[in-house]
């Protein structure tokens, strides 16, 4: 199991390290961010993952180490972060609204009053059974989640009307054999179209919510190194056996994809763009009479701009 710390603005690479494959994430999370933060003496961090972080565990683990952390909800908490909104202002959101409320750290403690009309403001010590939970919702969003609904409840449909064979696909209930369409869940679903949910344990008064939302949509930096190093520099497959063979392996691909991210800072190009552009060039050494000349490559101005942007240190943008 490989653990690659990453900067989420720039989706440079800061850390790597590898572990056994039966460790569990809140084993090797931890020690990677724990290793970087005493070798740069760094005593604030903000770690932001996707909703595949969003267990109980995991989050204790993190906010127990003294560690911030920004991770995306699932929809699925929805109706419980937002019962009070939903019973004081219905289902309707306007585009680019935000609600800032709580969400249970289990589902024994429910720390959200639905009889009262102001949501919580999330404080550690007064909701100790709670994390802060931003929810946004967005016209673009609603849009393309119906249009999946859509999908998934004619191919639900399909099903249960004996046209299409498959496993039984989202929105089907078989009830003693006999399928059916799912209108109650079908129902849930469509209510929280457009909504988007981010966990968090920072309060508002030091990162507002428009900054938790922002702060958690620079994770395509992040996803971006992990494909660029599982494909364009090949870090699988793995043929290494011994430990120090796999740390070389590692060290190679993490060097690579720390100049590779160099490059495209520097550029503003992707990589592959990149050397698309310059692997044609070619210099020639000519020896005449004992005279040794050696012939630069015919350059135009954009394979000259490349250049002189790799060799300075000012991003284009």
């Amino acid at each position: 199991m490989v653990g690659l710390l990453v900067d989420r603005r720039r989706g440079f690479p800061l850390e790597i390290g590898c572990f056994e494959g039966n460790k569990a994430e809140t084993a090797t999370i931890i020690p990677i961010i724990k290793a970087f933060q005493d070798r740069h003496g760094l005593a604030d961090m903000v770690v932001v993952a996707d909703a595949g972080m969003l267990s109980a565990s995991n989050l204790t683990a993190l906010d127990e180490a003294g560690l911030r952390f920004i991770v995306g909800s699932r929809v699925t908490k929805a109706p419980g972060d937002l019962e009070s909104h939903f019973r004081w202002h219905g289902d309707v959101f306007a585009d680019g609204q935000v609600i800032d409320t709580i969400t249970s750290k289990t589902r024994r403690s429910i720390e959200n009053d639905i009889h009262r009309k102001a949501e919580p403001v999330w404080d550690p010590k007064a909701h100790p059974g709670s994390w802060r939970a931003v929810w946004a919702y967005s016209a673009k969003r609603a849009a393309r989640d119906n249009k999946t609904l859509t999908l998934q409840e004619d191919r639900a449909k399909a099903v249960v009307a004996g046209q299409r064979t498959a496993r039984t696909p989202r929105f089907v209930k078989t009830t003693k054999g006999t399928k059916a369409l799912d209108e109650a869940a079908l129902t849930r679903a469509r209510r929280l179209v457009g909504l988007k949910g981010y966990v968090t344990n920072i309060n508002a008064g030091l990162m507002p919510a428009g900054e938790v939302i922002a702060s958690y949509h620079d994770l395509w930096h992040v996803e971006q190194s992990f494909r660029m190093s599982k494909t364009d520099l090949r870090a699988r497959p793995m043929f290494a056996r011994t430990r120090d063979a796999i740390e070389a392996h590692l060290t190679i691909v993490f060097t690579a994809l720390a100049l590779s991210r160099t490059v495209q800072n520097r550029t503003g190009l992707s990589l592959r763009r990149v050397l698309r552009t310059l692997k044609p060039l070619r210099s020639a050494t000519v020896e005449i009479n004992g005279v040794i000349t050696t012939i630069p490559p015919a350059l135009d101005p954009d394979e000259t701009a490349l250049l002189n942007a790799l060799k300075g240190t000012t991003p284009r943008h």
